[in-house]
């Protein structure tokens, strides 16, 4: 099979992908073609049938495995696949590991790492607080692994909400050490407990969509309800450190234009949203740099609000 992150313009390809979106359009001169997003487990490619009713294309529906046909081009500096055949395979005729979207790190690993700093925690509330997610919710523990931390932008693939929090912790643990007036066990469970509002906001692979409550409320918002109601189980919890672990997570994406109900107003609060913030846009970077081809000069990226380039050698 030829994955897509070996794509080429000029590569003719006869493989079989997932079809992950699938709209109809009309171009200016009032011809009906189809746009779709072809998806593999290294990525994903814009595709064009231009001839959407010719005899080689076959019925399929977003999230079939369909057998592609076609020739990659170039348009606006991208890559994208002019199909020619499509035809809906049955199951047997793929393996459905191969399309979707993997962190190349062992979960198991990463998993691990955040049940050792949890056993780390001192305050005995905090610690309750996480092991009621990360060790007794056994649905929450599934979720959260297999999870994505985003749509697209950054750790969008199967264990990308696991990478992104340890990332995020790894980067909590070293500003715990070099700043004393950090609260240790705040920080890190802050950390750790930050993006877990992530696994209501987006559907599980293949969607990997915004849910209803999703779009309606965000993670954020739901991951500060989802505190507050391990917190109601745990007799005795502090409602200034309740009220101090929410700040946190209300306020990690440090402005109100970036969807921050709150912003930062403790130290352990300004920690999280920088190291998150940090790990969110070298990840962006780290997949563009993995993703692009040709000039060092990549173009304009919406996240970094900068044209971007590869460093010279």
């Amino acid at each position: 099979m030829k994955f897509i992150e070996a794509f080429r313009e000029g590569d003719n390809i006869a493989d079989i992908y997932m079809v992950k979106h699938r709209q109809s359009a009309v171009t200016k001169n009032g011809k009906s073609y189809e746009n779709l997003i072809l998806q593999d487990k290294t990525g994903t490619i814009d595709a064009k049938i231009w001839d959407p009713g010719s005899a080689g294309i076959d019925d399929f529906e977003v999230f079939d495995y369909v057998q592609i046909n076609g020739n990659v081009t170039s348009f606006n500096g991208a890559l994208q696949v002019s199909v020619q055949r499509a035809r809906k395979c049955r199951e047997g005729e793929y393996d459905p590991a191969d399309y979707l979207p993997m962190t190349s790190k062992n979960i198991d690993d990463m998993f691990n790492q955040i049940l050792q700093y949890i056993s780390g925690i001192r305050s005995p509330y905090l610690k309750q607080l996480l092991e009621s997610f990360f060790v007794a919710d056994a649905g929450f523990i599934v979720a959260f692994r297999k999870g994505s931390a985003a749509k697209s932008v950054h750790h969008g693939f199967v264990g990308g909400l696991l990478e992104h929090t340890l990332s995020v912790t790894n980067m909590c643990n070293y500003i715990a050490d070099a700043y004393p007036a950090v609260n240790r066990d705040l920080l890190m469970s802050a950390a750790m407990l930050h993006d877990i509002g992530k696994v209501k906001e987006l559907s599980c692979f293949p969607e990997n969509d915004y849910t209803d409550d999703g779009q309606l409320l965000g993670h954020i918002v739901m991951g500060s309800e989802m505190v507050s109601e391990k917190i109601a189980g745990i007799p005795g919890f502090p409602a200034k450190l309740a009220s101090e672990i929410k700040h946190c997570i209300l306020a990690h994406h440090g402005e109100f234009e970036f969807g921050s109900p709150k912003k930062p107003a403790l130290i352990e609060a300004i920690a999280l949203h920088f190291a998150d913030n940090l790990d969110a846009k070298m990840e962006t970077m780290t997949e563009l740099l993995a993703s692009a081809t040709g000039d060092e000069w990549l173009g304009y990226n919406r996240l970094l609000d900068s044209n971007v380039r590869r460093t010279g050698k």
